[in-house]
């Protein structure tokens, strides 16, 4: 489907109207949107615009980098958006000049038609041209990053308040997918504001100063998204980091209390050994109340082993909640 804008040469906005209109040459300039086109349409891209082949190569094939291109008359830019619920880039393509610009892409992208309406209900913005209508376009898919990245950071909150020795190991199966969808976003804002800065130090679109302020809003906006991912990246490698120092510890405490227990057992075994042995003269075998004494020296042996590792305060299974 293809969506058409223009101001005619009497500051008149015109909508919907056919291409063969753009070659009567009554526009001061127009905007022409691909919104995923058939493949007649994608034909016109070189037969009616008389793109370059390069550049119409680059805006068919799926998925080109970042990047801006200078041709003799107009510059192709491609740009990526983030799809909120996969989180993969989808890519959109522009051809821009003084005279016009073209939008291609393959997927909807509803922020187009955000840019488009509010620039209907302001007419008084048309006049500053297609630059200005290409500012719009990038800065709206710009901004649709930022709330993917307060929820990641908001969940991530959440599970640092609620990360322990029970439920650490379920939280951080969440960690781990919330820092891979911070990876996924990263891969998209790192090109996108390197393009921006592109664009700013490029000397061949002559942008005016106020252009410039524009795209210098639009490459802030992401040079702060960018911090945003690193700190959150951050944040799960610290929580991970103290997931595993959470479970070393752990660790630790049960083998003390393993090797505490062992250590208790071994004078009684080494008592209950003795008095094991099948040899005849053992007068202790003869007492009337031997079993009971030996079985209450055995007692005395782990009440008092209990106190000493106590006092030296190796009883870790104790503090343990």
């Amino acid at each position: 489907m293809i969506h058409t804008l223009g101001l005619t040469l009497d500051q008149q906005l015109v909508t919907d109207f056919p291409l063969e209109d753009i070659k009567k040459n009554r526009f001061e300039w127009y905007w022409v949107d691909f919104d995923e086109p058939t493949a007649q349409e994608n034909k016109l891209l070189e037969s009616f615009f008389n793109f370059h082949p390069l550049a119409v190569e680059d805006a068919l094939t799926r998925l080109q980098r970042p990047k801006v291109d200078y041709y003799d008359d107009y510059f192709f830019t491609v740009i990526h958006k983030l799809n909120p619920e996969e989180l993969i880039a989808e890519e959109v393509n522009l051809f821009v000049s003084p005279k016009f610009i073209v939008t291609y892409h393959k997927l909807p992208v509803a922020e187009f038609e955000i840019v488009r309406k509010r620039l209907i209900s302001h007419p008084n913005r048309w006049e500053r041209g297609t630059i200005f209508v290409m500012y719009q376009t990038i800065d709206k898919l710009v901004d649709g990053f930022f709330p993917l990245i307060y929820n990641i950071e908001d969940h991530l909150n959440s599970i640092e308040d609620e990360l322990d020795y029970k439920n650490s190991v379920d939280l951080m199966h969440d960690v781990f997918d919330l820092r891979s969808d911070l990876l996924h976003i990263r891969r998209t804002v790192l090109p996108m504001r390197d393009l921006l800065y592109r664009i700013l130090s490029s000397n061949r679109l002559n942008l005016i100063p106020q252009e410039k302020a524009y795209f210098g809003d639009i490459h802030d906006h992401l040079v702060k998204l960018t911090e945003m991912v690193e700190s959150n990246r951050e944040l799960t490698a610290d929580m991970r980091d103290s997931h595993m120092s959470m479970n070393a510890i752990r660790m630790n405490n049960i083998m003390m209390t393993l090797t505490i227990v062992s250590t208790i057992f071994i004078p009684l075994t080494f008592i209950a050994g003795i008095y094991g042995m099948n040899f005849t003269n053992m007068p202790e075998l003869e007492w009337h109340y031997g079993y009971f004494i030996i079985l209450g020296f055995m007692l005395f042996v782990v009440i008092y082993m209990l106190t000493f590792f106590k006092r030296r305060g190796w009883l870790v299974f104790f503090k343990e909640k």
